[in-house]
């Protein structure tokens, strides 16, 4: 996402990327009532105008939902995003086939997703970082030669 009013030094604009790590998509049927409810999965990535009535994927109360107020829903209004307070919804999600090490405790399945600055800093902000500590400093010798 970007911001087309904030411009870099070079004329660039800045924003943020998302870089996903493992995605999955339902299986269920769109018109099955428990995906109804999590419509929100049926895309990975979603962007709306920021609302404050619009806060959960899965409507207030997904449990009891008819899937009437969720994220899907309010997708379809087709409003603007440009130059609007914008928010970017990303699902993230695995599929797990078991095993028999699964039972009785499952072992750690993990997914992940990285924000990144997109021309925000005019150069690499570690660049004129101190090191941590002294130790981490490269330590250069003289060659001896003989």
């Amino acid at each position: 996402m970007i911001n087309p009013s904030k411009k870099s030094r070079l004329g660039n604009p800045s924003g943020y990327k998302l870089v996903p790590g493992g995605t999955a998509a339902s299986l269920l049927d769109h018109d099955d009532p428990s995906q109804l409810r999590s419509a929100f999965t049926n895309n990975q990535i979603w962007v709306t105008p920021y609302s404050k009535d619009e806060q959960w994927a899965g409507g207030l109360l997904v449990y009891q939902s008819k899937g009437d107020d969720t994220l899907a829903v309010w997708s379809e209004r087709d409003r603007p995003i440009e130059n609007k307070d914008s928010l970017l919804w990303y699902t993230l999600g695995f599929h797990h086939i078991p095993c028999q090490e699964d039972f009785p405790v499952m072992p750690t399945v993990s997914s992940s997703f990285e924000l990144k600055p997109v021309n925000l800093f005019e150069g690499n902000p570690i660049l004129g970082a101190a090191p941590a500590f002294e130790n981490d400093l490269p330590v250069c010798r003289p060659f001896a030669s003989s």
